[in-house]
């Protein structure tokens, strides 16, 4: 991890926006002259279903993301298969294949810079769970003590993504 290769995750409870957000970050990234790659965790259980052209990962692929993956289970959405797939393996592959940049959808528990979505009241808990946290995306509904961190409403989309394009960049340092 590092200025020279951003990684970035978005977090937060299932139907908290994560998807719908990181489409719009994609997008920006890809306005932005990005090739950006995506990594979704199957966080539900079991495998992939074997398609790429349903669920998430096809969104962000739909979305303009140069390489998209989905993992869970131990198999790799990439027509790959192997024991249980590490998030530094994941990097370093798309590292490798010249990504400018990789948007983590999951991994909660992960060690790289986060963005966590707030969709409830009770979803700020995170805050206190979790760490690495850069950005907080949130519901006008969801309050939540000031932080040292930028804070944007969900429907604040130019806001975020813009913060998420100089992230890319190397404007923002974590």
């Amino acid at each position: 991890m590092g200025v020279d290769f951003p990684v970035v995750q978005i977090v937060g409870y299932q139907n908290s926006g994560k998807t719908t957000a990181a489409q719009r970050l994609i997008k920006s990234a890809v306005k932005a002259g990005f090739r950006l790659g995506t990594i979704k965790h199957h966080g539900h259980g079991g495998e992939p279903d074997g398609t790429l052209s349903s669920k998430d990962s096809h969104k962000h692929m739909q979305a303009g993301a140069a390489l998209s993956a989905v993992e869970g289970d131990g198999v790799l959405q990439l027509a790959n298969q192997k024991g249980q797939w590490t998030l530094e393996e994941l990097t370093a592959i798309y590292k490798a294949l010249r990504a400018d940049g990789i948007l983590i959808e999951g991994y909660k528990k992960a060690h790289y810079p986060k963005i966590v979505m707030l969709g409830k009241q009770e979803d700020a808990s995170l805050l206190k769970d979790l760490t690495n946290i850069v950005l907080i995306l949130r519901e006008k509904t969801v309050e939540i003590e000031d932080l040292s961190i930028p804070v944007f409403l969900r429907d604040e989309h130019e806001k975020y993504c813009g913060w998420f394009v100089d992230f890319l960049r190397g404007k923002i340092y974590v």
